[in-house]
């Protein structure tokens, strides 16, 4: 998921900021048609496909865990993605962003995750050591749920991705939007993530020949790593 900062309506600018804090979209005029719709869906392709914290969490678990952990990863990323798009639609996103306390508690959090997940990668990239999907009584649904628990944790502990929903969402509605507009356009969102990183978590698997062998995987493993460390850096050194 990008950083809000790196994103901005297609055309019209930021949104402006009010002394309360809240951001003061520039709308457009008339309903969400199939057109401004198709536009949101192909700005979001886009975001999607340029690489994240998501990216590498799902390639980290798929290697790890197999497709069954990375498909429940991007399933636990998409669905933070939907928790705070929804957070965004509702209004609470704004508090999150008014409320400077709160912001930098939730970015420290995701920074310290994040940080967590890298040197677990390059422990075993140093050590050459990786776990191994072996099938035991039980081991299918530890799997999903600890992906799940770290796609979803690794998403909402950040939050520009609260900010990126707030600065990107009003370009596309109407200036008196229905709120079932707005969740429409999150879910949208979400969805799509999903779909993306659950073809990321296949091509690992497919690739998982190649990837098994020891030299590979603690290659991966370091550049996974690494990435992570680099995304903690990135998201603990930015402002809101």
């Amino acid at each position: 998921m990008p950083c809000a900062s790196s994103v901005g309506g297609p055309g019209r600018g930021p949104p402006r900021v009010s002394h309360a804090g809240r951001a003061q979209p520039r709308w457009h005029d008339g309903p969400v048609t199939w057109s401004t719709y198709g536009s949101f869906v192909v700005f979001s392709v886009v975001l999607i496909l340029i690489p994240g914290p998501d990216f590498a969490v799902v390639v980290r678990n798929s290697l790890a865990g197999g497709r069954r952990r990375g498909r429940w990863t991007a399933v636990g990323v998409a669905a933070a993605a939907a928790t705070q798009g929804l957070a965004a639609a509702f209004g609470l996103g704004a508090i999150v962003l008014a409320s400077r306390p709160l912001f930098e508690a939730i970015r420290w959090v995701g920074v310290a995750y994040l940080l967590y997940l890298g040197v677990q990668a390059l422990r075993s990239a140093w050590r050459g050591v990786a776990p191994v999907a072996v099938p035991v009584a039980g081991a299918p649904g530890r799997e999903a749920a600890a992906g799940l628990r770290q796609g979803y944790l690794s998403n909402i502990t950040n939050p520009k991705v609260v900010a990126f929903y707030l600065a990107v969402l009003p370009q596309f509605l109407p200036a008196d939007p229905a709120i079932g507009a707005a969740v429409g356009l999150a879910l949208t969102h979400a969805v799509l993530s999903v779909g993306y990183l659950v073809l990321v978590a296949a091509g690992v698997q497919r690739a998982s020949r190649v990837l098994a062998r020891r030299r590979v995987r603690r290659s991966m493993d370091a550049a996974t790593g690494l990435v992570l460390v680099g995304f903690a850096g990135r998201l603990a050194l930015e402002h809101a």
